[in-house]
């Protein structure tokens, strides 16, 4: 039997999913895919300033497994920027927090709280 997935743990989806030069080709071997869990151990480590601990627990998975991400994270990361090749972000064993495609602002999940800077704020029922 199988060993079954051990989903991790994403806060939110990227706005965008698709980077690269502006003058990309469509071409297979210029493409690279980065899975969403990776994504969100860049985003947590590089942009909230988490530790790997605590990256790990907030996606329920552990820190060496964060580890190894997070480095072939960096390394797609950089082959796209010095070789100009396109960034797709898809796929991988993910699960999102409660709200779908916002954030969750659990505790740890947005340090600083920048994913409430991303949600319109509604007063006398005009967005601002």
């Amino acid at each position: 039997m199988p060993r079954p997935i051990k989903w991790r743990r994403v806060c939110r989806m990227p706005k965008s999913n698709r980077f690269g030069p502006m003058d990309a080709r469509s071409k297979q071997d210029c493409i690279i895919t980065m899975t969403i869990e990776e994504y969100e151990t860049i985003r947590l480590i590089d942009l909230e300033g988490f530790t790997q601990e605590e990256c790990a627990a907030q996606m329920s998975i552990a820190r060496t497994t964060v580890q190894g991400i997070y480095n072939a994270a960096r390394k797609k990361l950089s082959e796209s920027l010095v070789n100009g090749k396109t960034l797709h972000i898809e796929g991988g064993n993910y699960k999102l927090c409660d709200s779908f495609e916002k954030p969750c602002l659990q505790d740890g999940c947005c340090r600083r709280r920048r994913c409430e800077s991303d949600t319109p704020k509604v007063e006398n029922g005009e967005v601002q």
